[in-house]
C-alpha cells in the first residue's frame, strides 16, 4: 500500500468513515445509557459492528503491505479456521477422521502452496479435481458405507467454499495486470469494501425500510428494499472508486454488481445451509458478526467470478501453467 499512493489516498477515506461511525455509536450509546430502559439492541449491534471493522479494516491493510507468502499465510489461517466453523456444525462419524485430516492438514496448505508458487494450473484444479476425488476415496477405504454420499459431499462442500473460494482473495492481488503496481492490493481491497459495504448497506436500508422479504424460510433479516438500496449504494461506491481497477467507470460498475449479486446470493446460500443445521451463525470469533466465515460468505462467493472476469477482460499477461522451478524438470519429459 506504501508502494502505491492512491489506494492509500482511498484506505484514508475509509478510515474517516469509520472514525466517523465510531463517532456516531458512542455519541448514541452515551445518550441511550442514561435511560431507565438502558442501551438499545440496535445501538449495542452497531457498536459491536463498528469495532469488529476497526479490526477487519487493520487485516485488509496489512493484507496490503505484507508480501505475497505473508499474505497467503494470512488466509491459509483464514480459510483453516473457516473450514473448522463449517465443519463443527456438520454431524461427522468416526470413520471421517481420516477424510478430515486430509482436508485440514493437506488440502489447506497444499491450496495455498500452488497458489505462493505460482502454479496456476494446479491453484485452478487441485480442490476441485484431486482433492474431490481423494475425500470419498479416504471414506471408502475405512469401509463405513452408512450416509456414505451424504458425508462425503459435506467434506467437500466445506472445502470448495472455504478453502477453494477463499483462495481466490488473495490471488487477485497477485494477478499481472498492466499498469498496476506489482502486488498492489487495489483489486482485494476493492472486492472485500464493495462486498461488505453491500452487507452494512443492505441491513441499514432492511431497518429504515424494509417490508418485503426477500426469502423469509431462510433468511427472514434480507428484503427486496435492503437488497436494491443497499445493493445499489455499495455499486455508487464501487464505481466512484473505478481508478483502483483495470477498468473504467461503466467496467467498474459492473464488476460491482458482479460483487453484490454474487456475495448476496452466497449469503442467501450459506443461510440456507445454517438453516438446516439449526444454526444462526457459523461461530462467535467476531463480535457483532458471529463467525470467520460469517464475513467471508459473500467474499467467498464472489471472488471466483471477479478474479475470472479481471483475467477474461483485464490487460493481463495469462500466468504460466507451472511455476519457473519445474523448468529444471523438463528432462523428464520424454
Amino acid at each position: 500500500m506504501t508502494r502505491d499512493p492512491q489506494l492509500l489516498l482511498v484506505f484514508g477515506v475509509v478510515l474517516a468513515v469509520l472514525v466517523l461511525g465510531t463517532l456516531v455509536a458512542t455519541v448514541l450509546w452515551v445518550r441511550q445509557r442514561r435511560r431507565p430502559e438502558g442501551v438499545s439492541d440496535t445501538v449495542k449491534n452497531l457498536a459491536a459492528r463498528v469495532r469488529a471493522w476497526w479490526v477487519m479494516v487493520a487485516i485488509i491493510a496489512g493484507t496490503s503491505v505484507v508480501g505475497p507468502l505473508g499474505l497467503f499465510a494470512l488466509y491459509t489461517l483464514l480459510s483453516a479456521l473457516a473450514l473448522r466453523e463449517l465443519l463443527t456444525l456438520t454431524p461427522t462419524h468416526r470413520a471421517d477422521h481420516g477424510a478430515l485430516v486430509f482436508a485440514f492438514f493437506f488440502v489447506v496448505p497444499l491450496q495455498y502452496a500452488f497458489a505462493a508458487m505460482g502454479w496456476y494450473v494446479m491453484f485452478l484444479i487441485f480442490v476441485p479435481v484431486y482433492a474431490f476425488v481423494a475425500i470419498p476415496v479416504l471414506l471408502a477405504l475405512r469401509g463405513e458405507p452408512a450416509r456414505f454420499l451424504d458425508r462425503s459431499a459435506k467434506i467437500q462442500w466445506g472445502v470448495l467454499v472455504a478453502v477453494y473460494f477463499v483462495s481466490y482473495v488473495p490471488m487477485l492481488q497477485y494477478v499481472p495486470i498492466a499498469g498496476f503496481p506489482s502486488g498492489s492490493g487495489r483489486l482485494t481491497f476493492f472486492l472485500a469494501l464493495v462486498a461488505q459495504l453491500s452487507d452494512v448497506f443492505q441491513y441499514v436500508f432492511g431497518k429504515l425500510f424494509g417490508k418485503h422479504k426477500v426469502s423469509p424460510t431462510i433468511s427472514p433479516q434480507k428484503t427486496v428494499e435492503g437488497l436494491l438500496g443497499g445493493g445499489l449504494s455499495a455499486v455508487l461506491v464501487g464505481t466512484a472508486l473505478y481508478s483502483v481497477t483495470p477498468f473504467g467507470p461503466g467496467g467498474a460498475c459492473l464488476l460491482s454488481l458482479v460483487i453484490v449479486a454474487t456475495g448476496f446470493l452466497g449469503g442467501l446460500v450459506m443461510s440456507a445451509v445454517k438453516r438446516s443445521l439449526g444454526a444462526k451463525d457459523w461461530g462467535a470469533a467476531i463480535e457483532g458478526h458471529g463467525g470467520v466465515f460469517d464475513r467471508l460468505d459473500s467474499i467467498a462467493f464472489a471472488a471466483p467470478i471477479m478474479f475470472h472476469l479481471v483475467v477474461f477482460f483485464a490487460d493481463v499477461e495469462v500466468p504460466n501453467v507451472h511455476p519457473p522451478w519445474l523448468d529444471a524438470l523438463t528432462h523428464l519429459r520424454p
